[in-house]
């Protein structure tokens, strides 16, 4: 029987995918309810919008797939580099200094415990 996955994904979230990346590597193989909660108590705003992805996953799951979140690991965690928004910033003599505003595309995918028989 084929393994069962749910996901999420934030496409365009405003955060670079280098910051995001260190909370999904935080949470990846952990169960579900224990990376809910490692994200929950971390102050960053970013560790609030990867906490706001997982939590839709495991609604996906538990919506569409039949799956109990009691059984759910972190299967996979991605943060892959969005579109970058090219600003400029005025500095001395008339000139301008690009100012780069990275995005991400934010993807977690959860998976049920196999079953040790």
């Amino acid at each position: 029987m084929a393994e069962k996955i749910a996901k999420a994904q934030i496409k365009h979230a405003r955060v670079p995918s280098s910051k995001a990346r260190r909370y999904i590597n935080l949470i990846k193989g952990k169960p579900y309810n224990e990376a809910v909660a490692i994200l929950k108590f971390m102050p960053s705003p970013t560790a609030k919008l990867v906490q706001k992805v997982l939590e839709s996953a495991g609604a996906n799951a538990e919506e569409n797939h039949d799956m109990v979140k009691d059984s759910l690991y972190v299967k996979d965690g991605l943060a892959d580099q969005g579109v970058t928004m090219k600003r400029m910033m005025a500095r001395a003599m008339g000139r301008g200094m690009r100012i780069r505003k990275r995005m991400s595309h934010i993807t977690i995918i959860l998976s049920e415990k196999p079953v040790k028989s």
